[in-house]
């Protein structure tokens, strides 16, 4: 999976337009081998960029857990930790 493609399910707030809409970007980009499409294929990236971002806003909707939502900031400072540690060595 694409580095920058992070967790978006049972997150308090809910995941935002925002960032499905960067996660969707993320995938196209990885997957089309291309971070900026010549503009014969700007059409076709844009609208796959749509339907992924429809897709996963359809999965998050549809998604059931028991566990408590994740606070934002307790996983971002854990993020932070991990990579302190990993680039200290």
């Amino acid at each position: 999976m694409c580095r920058n493609i992070r967790q978006l399910h049972n997150f308090e707030p809910p995941a935002s337009t925002d960032e499905v809409e960067a996660a969707a970007l993320q995938y196209v980009r990885k997957v089309s081998g291309s971070t900026k499409p010549s503009q014969a294929n700007q059409a076709a990236f844009d609208r796959a960029v749509a339907e992924v971002a429809e897709a996963t806003r359809h999965l998050l909707d549809a998604l059931v857990t028991t566990a408590p939502p994740k606070d934002r900031e307790v996983e971002a400072a854990k993020a932070r930790a991990r990579a302190a540690e990993r680039y200290a060595r």
